[in-house]
């Protein structure tokens, strides 16, 4: 399927690797110029040539970026002024007792996972408007709905990305701008995949029955009972940004397996 991407800029941030990168590597697959951030140099370089290796003659390019630092993103704005698609998919997470999290770590889980979209936002958003087309992804979670009990912090992060994105697509009326969200559940990613190596070890036991153990004590509401592919994941988000999903707005799409146990 085409998805009408050609000729299209979007940005990706934290798109090194895992579903960031698996979108960035999907959109430039479809022709689409793509923008991916991540921490260093090195990691940037990699990225851009594993893609260009899959893709001959695929439009990437890259910048180091620290979006706790409001500075660092304002660089980023002034590198890359304006792009059609814009996927807000940075973020961080740390298992911690409620008690144990200091307000220095509630601020940081903030700045980077909630204003990191907003201040790329708030310099696209009114672009796209004038231009009458573009499109804003929030990447969210199923934690977002479901608030996971050993990680608050990134919950509350997760909910809040829902209501900027809402917000936003509230004043798009009547234009072809389109503001959504995605909520992943639980997805292989490098960080996952090198969690289930670790206790496998721990506990002498297969990495596959680490995975089942998962999902009977920790996402039992799971219907899939595994972890998506960071490239099912992608899939949602690619067509989310393509304009074959004109018909979509304000809405927040599940890729979660089935978790949330809710049909709305």
């Amino acid at each position: 399927m085409d998805l009408q991407l050609k000729g299209k800029t979007a940005l990706v941030t934290g798109s090194t690797a895992g579903i960031g990168f698996a979108t960035a590597r999907l959109l430039a697959a479809e022709g689409a110029s793509v923008i991916i951030t991540g921490r260093t140099q090195e990691r940037i370089d990699e990225a851009i040539a594993a893609i260009k290796k899959e893709q001959h003659g695929a439009l990437v390019k890259g910048m180091p970026v620290d979006f706790s630092k409001a500075e660092q993103v304002q660089l980023l704005i002034d590198q890359f002024p304006e792009v059609d698609i814009l996927v807000n998919n940075v973020g961080i997470f740390e298992p911690k007792d409620f008690a144990e999290i200091r307000d220095e770590e509630w601020f940081r889980f903030f700045e980077v996972n909630v204003l990191s979209g907003v201040r790329l936002s708030r310099q696209y958003f009114p672009k796209m408007i004038e231009k009458n087309w573009g499109r804003i992804i929030f990447i969210s979670s199923e934690s977002a709905v479901n608030i996971p009990s050993e990680m608050i912090h990134y919950g509350m992060t997760k909910t809040a990305q829902l209501s900027v994105a809402r917000g936003l697509a509230e004043l798009t009326k009547g234009s072809n701008v389109r503001v959504n969200s995605v909520l992943p559940g639980p997805t292989k990613s490098e960080g996952v995949v090198e969690f289930i190596n670790d206790l496998a070890r721990q506990q002498n036991i297969s990495r596959e029955e680490v995975e089942t153990d998962f999902f009977k004590s920790a996402r039992p509401t799971s219907l899939i009972q595994r972890f998506a592919t960071t490239e099912e994941i992608a899939n949602m988000i690619v067509f989310m940004a393509s304009p074959l999903s004109a018909a979509t707005n304000g809405a927040a799409i599940r890729a979660d397996g089935g978790i949330v146990h809710s049909i709305i």
